[in-house]
């Protein structure tokens, strides 16, 4: 069995992941739903042992076996990073056995038109400095957003753009923009020391891949504070619990202090699901916090039970509730209202928006 057969099929197929375990079929994930590729005979430890080392260095390999666990990312389909797209893997032990997945990122970084976000997020490309969070589970799109932000600067800006990421998602085009990409293991070993040192490289957009513990988490905010535009991403389902999640996430003592930081530097939050479009594909169903002085006003004092209250009261500022964003995909025919209530966090406001 082949892992670039593997890898190929995943992409013909349009899929987002492909898990290899041993003891099943190779799997997809299509559209958010996950498919066995039952032409494939069920994959044996050897298959999967066989596939996943081809694909990486000696050096990977020993760290692998030696911490049980490997983040990488690889170019497929020729040229220096991949004519074809990139490859996210994680591999993994699971039940004594080595398994892996793979997460698909296509070569050409869409916009935000085409990826079908609020025009309104356009504006976060056009910051000087603060603090900006997409927000959502794992596989709807938060990595995507960010590119597609990243990108647009890149393409109109002449400014340096630093990433430090675990690992290297998107491989940007040549724009404007001088671009230093980190990559955890790669080009450097400490989160908390690369974004120390990132104020030494000249930086004028700051991309952290994921913020992990508070010392991440603080350094992005301190980064944003000294005067540029910082971007992260948060496994949260609201802008709300993603503020509450940062605060919570220091000892007491400290989190005053952030709330004070937050409150000064936040300029914006997408916290963001994908969900299966009526005609096929996914949509992103969008919450979007903007940070006005109102926010701040809360989040320093530690009021953060009244920001979804303000995101329901200043749409005319461009905010968006979560249901709003649910209740035009439902109106305009893009999603089904069963899902729509699947995922919605507050049932009644969505069924008073659908009328």
């Amino acid at each position: 069995m082949d892992i670039q057969q593997l890898l190929q099929l995943t992409i013909t197929n349009k899929a987002s992941d492909l898990h290899l375990l041993p003891g099943v079929h190779p799997a997809i994930r299509v559209d958010g739903a996950l498919a066995y590729l039952t032409n494939f005979p069920v994959l044996t430890r050897e298959n999967v042992e066989m596939m996943v080392f081809s694909l990486v260095s000696p050096k990977l390999k020993e760290i692998f076996l030696n911490q049980k666990e490997l983040d990488f990312s690889f170019g497929f389909g020729g040229g220096a990073y991949g004519d074809l797209g990139r490859f996210r893997a994680n591999i993994y032990y699971q039940r004594g056995n080595i398994s892996a997945e793979f997460r698909y990122l296509e070569p050409k970084i869409r916009t935000l038109e085409e990826l079908n976000m609020p025009k309104i997020i356009h504006n976060f490309a056009e910051l000087k400095q603060g603090f900006i969070l997409v927000t959502g589970p794992t596989g709807h799109g938060k990595s995507t957003t960010l590119a597609a932000i990243i990108n647009e600067i890149n393409l109109n800006k002449n400014v340096h753009i630093l990433t430090i990421e675990d690992p290297i998602e998107y491989v940007y085009p040549t724009g404007k923009s001088l671009i230093s990409q980190r990559e955890m293991g790669l080009d450097t070993n400490s989160w908390s020391l690369s974004l120390r040192s990132a104020l030494r490289e000249d930086p004028d957009v700051v991309l952290v891949g994921e913020m992990r513990d508070p010392e991440t988490i603080s350094s992005a905010i301190t980064i944003a504070e000294t005067g540029h535009l910082v971007f992260s991403t948060l496994h949260t389902n609201s802008a709300s619990q993603s503020i509450d999640r940062i605060i919570d996430s220091f000892p007491a003592n400290q989190q005053a202090q952030i709330r004070v930081q937050l409150a000064s530097t936040l300029k914006g939050i997408i916290s963001q699901r994908l969900l299966p479009r009526i005609s096929g594909g996914r949509i992103p169903a969008v919450e979007l916090l903007i940070g006005t002085s109102a926010v701040a006003s809360n989040v320093r004092d530690g009021k953060t039970h009244l920001i979804d209250s303000i995101i329901q009261n200043s749409q005319d500022q461009g905010m968006i509730p979560f249901e709003q964003s649910l209740a035009s995909l439902v109106l305009s025919g893009s999603i089904s209202l069963e899902t729509a209530k699947s995922y919605a966090l507050r049932q009644e406001e969505l069924q008073r928006l659908v009328g």
